[in-house]
């Protein structure tokens, strides 16, 4: 099929501005049928619900299917062992703490706080009760999980999908034909976002133009200070999180690492692409290719630290927007939720809006809220992927020194 002359991103960008252009124009008009029942009680809020319900559709099957096909390949981690085992808990690891300090942010910072969401959607929309700690991990494990998939429980369907590739890897030779199969399904399921992703700008426009029809140039503000926020946890991450890790199990310069990597972030942050991590780090950084080809790889499946902390930032725009106060327990569960699902599903083409529907319905709040991150995201996608890549070369060179596989020479040239 012939591409169109400018891509997904670009028109996206397109359908921000032009939405935010004719929101404020109809924002200006007066109340009457023809403003508040036509355009946007009628064609905006048609256009925004049809792209996110599209969304929505598929976000269960995806989970399922992405998890559970990416859980089943990762059987070469159980013959590699040890290495296997340190790359899987540094990546882990690493996410779980960028979305702890995207929270943090977002409470202290309060990006969304200046926007009335509330003014916009009729739907009334209330906080989740509090829930035990000790409850939320044993709610983990599904008691029914046709009800779960049902009800969309995403950390019962992600405990279930991850419990699922793990028996598919264990079954060796006989868990093949299940193993080929879920890999089709994850093409057709990748195939089908796709296919949903091309309305993206429509839908874009439709909630954008909805929502600065409704509360006019007060939205400017608060966008501008989310994606402060992003920018702020990246940076943070790259220096506190990465920095006292890298000092503490490599013993190695920080500063000699990132004017090293440079070239990789650049390219990261440009392109939105990691082909050039492996080439750094085998050549400028002296690891080794066994150790390098295995966790460079292995982190663009799993490690999407730069993508948690845009998560959790817009987690907590989306509930302040909407007046929501945000329990401790709903963030543990937006923790859990992010970290879990990282696995497997970094690769998805519109992984962005899918995943962060995932963490939004785990805790209850409005998806209505993904317009307006979707209208933004390539300002923040270029950073995030940088950090993103960034944590993978981090994680290759502290385990490539802790395995002996690190030529020091060459790192410090």
């Amino acid at each position: 099929m012939k591409k169109g002359k400018y891509g997904l991103t670009t028109k996206v960008l397109f359908a921000l501005v032009i939405g935010i252009i004719v929101g404020i124009l109809v924002y200006s008009m007066p109340s009457g049928t023809f403003k508040d029942t036509i355009l946007v009680d009628g064609i905006f809020l048609f256009l925004g619900q049809v792209f996110l319900r599209g969304i929505m559709m598929l976000v269960v099957p995806l989970v399922f299917i992405s998890l559970v096909n990416g859980a089943a390949n990762m059987g070469d981690v159980t013959k590699l062992g040890r290495i296997g085992s340190k790359t899987i808990m540094f990546y882990l690891t690493t996410t779980a703490i960028a979305i702890v300090i995207a929270l943090t942010l977002g409470v202290v910072l309060k990006p969304g706080i200046g926007l009335d969401m509330g003014a916009v959607e009729a739907v009334e929309v209330t906080a989740r009760e509090t829930v035990p700690l000790v409850q939320i991990f044993y709610e983990m494990i599904p008691n029914n999980i046709v009800g779960a998939m049902a009800s969309g429980s995403m950390l019962q369907i992600i405990v279930f999908a991850l419990l699922t590739g793990v028996g598919i890897s264990l079954l060796g030779e006989k868990g093949q034909y299940l193993s080929t199969l879920f890999e089709k399904l994850n093409d057709l399921i990748m195939k089908l976002v796709e296919i949903v992703m091309i309305f993206a700008p429509i839908g874009v426009f439709g909630l954008i133009a909805r929502t600065f029809s409704t509360v006019g140039y007060s939205a400017m503000i608060p966008l501008m200070k989310y994606i402060g926020t992003v920018y702020i946890g990246l940076l943070i991450h790259a220096t506190v999180v990465y920095g006292s890790m890298f000092k503490i199990f490599a013993g190695l310069s920080l500063r000699k690492f990132y004017k090293k990597f440079l070239p990789a972030m650049s390219v990261a942050f440009s392109t939105a692409s990691s082909g050039a991590t492996i080439e750094i780090t085998e050549r400028d950084m002296g690891i080794s290719k066994e150790v390098s080809s295995f966790t460079i790889p292995l982190g663009a499946t799993i490690n999407m630290d730069g993508t948690a902390i845009m998560q959790g930032v817009a987690s907590l725009f989306v509930a302040q927007v909407y007046g929501i106060e945000m329990t401790f327990a709903m963030m543990l569960t937006i923790v859990l939720t992010a970290t879990l699902a990282s696995i497997g599903t970094a690769g998805v083409p519109g992984a962005g809006a899918i995943m962060l529907t995932l963490v939004l319905q785990s805790v209850g709040l409005p998806l209505e809220g993904i317009g307006l991150i979707m209208g933004i995201d390539r300002l923040v996608d270029m950073a995030r992927t940088a950090i993103n890549v960034t944590g993978d070369a981090v994680c290759t060179t502290i385990i490539a020194k802790s395995e002996g596989a690190l030529n020091e020479e060459i790192f410090n040239s």
